[in-house]
């Protein structure tokens, strides 16, 4: 896996051509530093986790970008958030000049919020994500489902007419169960991913959540953190899972947002527009990372996952998180839910952007019956959808109707 091209390269590129600072945001060890090699000769990089470029920035963050106007990456900046003002001033002090500056940060909600608030309209925010499935078969940038989806005028069957699977099943099964961290595809041994898991944990919650929530109670929230395994996938309750805890249904709250904001946990939120029958409320979630939830659920080898009562949510949050990566690494905006009614219905990801009202039921099954196709059916055409999918483990792609195809995850 050395030496892999990252998707984002392109928008990382495009955006630095447009906004004179650029933000790579994401989870811990999704490969952000290495990503700032690629930058090219010129780019000075500072890390305000080393304790010299911390001394030397935070002693007086102006006189450093007075110092240091253009080709300076900045890593962890959420380290700092005193950098934030002084990076809106130098901007303006050369407003339009481009591709100046790159920060990353990691595991901070608050990051988001100060990158939005000090310099709106100046910065171009790429998220960042571990190793997506096009990533490790090195088909990044092929024509794709994805890609045609953009242009609206294209119908379902020009969606997949000529489309070329990425790998076959079994590969698509070991991603699955290894998940996208970078650090377990170099080292692929079982006992180095139990004993990676466990470290990045404990890193994950003293070192940067402890920092970020001094007051946060360690104990607890380690047993919230374990918990998450047996959530991913299911609609939340935070009543249940405050009782089980033994905490108050605010304070869980607060910890799903701190998950979230911090990238390991992705909550989905329920649709609510034009509905007319009655629907489920709360928010349903997925771990981010599908390795990081074998590893919390003791899942020891893809066999076991196979047979695992879990299996079925496990896939579909793995394909949710892929099509959502994917959709802003191309740089397109979206926004995501999923739909479920009283009675059942339910479609597990619904995607609106400029492309138009998407819906899509995830399957690991090979075959799609005419059964399965119901609730995606009566959703596409009582909210006026223009395209049902069913991604699933065909052979190949297939067009059921007008306007709902079955996409195996290979071809994604």
């Amino acid at each position: 896996m050395h030496g892999m091209k990252r998707a984002c390269e392109s928008l990382l590129s495009a955006y630095l051509k447009t906004f004179p600072c650029v933000a790579l945001l994401g989870v811990r060890q999704s490969g952000k530093t290495t990503l700032l090699d690629t930058l090219g000769t010129g780019w000075r990089r500072f890390d305000l986790e080393r304790r010299a470029d911390y001394a030397m920035i935070s002693r007086d963050p102006d006189a450093f970008f007075r110092v240091n106007t253009k080709r300076v990456s900045i890593d962890e900046a959420q380290v700092l958030p005193e950098i934030f003002p002084a990076l809106r001033v130098a901007i303006d002090a050369r407003r339009a000049e481009k591709g100046r500056f790159v920060i990353t940060g990691s595991s901070s909600p608050a990051l988001l919020r100060s990158v939005s608030e000090s310099l709106a309209g100046r910065v171009g925010i790429i998220e960042m994500s571990p190793f997506s499935w096009d990533e490790v078969t090195r088909t990044s940038g092929r024509d794709s489902f994805l890609h045609r989806l953009q242009d609206r005028k294209a119908g379902a069957a020009d969606t997949i007419e000529g489309l070329k699977p990425r790998g076959g099943l079994a590969r698509a099964h070991d991603f699955w169960f290894r998940g996208g961290y970078p650090e377990p595809w170099l080292n692929s041994e079982d006992s180095f991913r139990t004993h990676w898991v466990e470290q990045y944990i404990q890193t994950y919650l003293f070192r940067d959540v402890k920092r970020l929530f001094p007051g946060l109670d360690d104990v607890r929230f380690r047993r919230f953190l374990e918990m998450l395994g047996g959530l991913s996938g299911r609609v939340l309750n935070y009543a249940e899972v405050a009782r089980a805890l033994g905490v108050s249904q605010p304070t869980v709250a607060d910890w799903f947002d701190i998950a979230h904001g911090t990238f390991i946990w992705r909550k989905i939120p329920a649709y609510s527009k034009n509905v007319m029958k009655r629907t489920v409320k709360h928010p349903r979630g997925y771990l981010r990372d599908s390795g990081l939830l074998h590893a919390l659920l003791r899942i020891p080898d893809t066999d076991a996952l196979l047979s695992h009562p879990q299996m079925g949510s496990s896939w579909e949050g793995m394909v949710v998180e892929e099509v959502l990566r994917r959709l802003r690494t191309l740089g397109v905006a979206h926004e995501y839910s999923y739909f479920r009614t009283g009675a059942g219905a339910e479609v597990d990801l619904v995607l609106e952007g400029n492309f138009g009202r998407v819906a899509m039921e995830i399957k690991h099954n090979s075959t799609v019956g005419g059964r399965d196709l119901r609730g995606l059916r009566d959703f596409v055409a009582e909210h006026k959808a223009r395209l049902g999918v069913v991604i699933n483990n065909d052979v190949a792609p297939r067009l059921y109707e007008e306007n709902l195809i079955g996409l195996p995850f290979t071809y994604l």
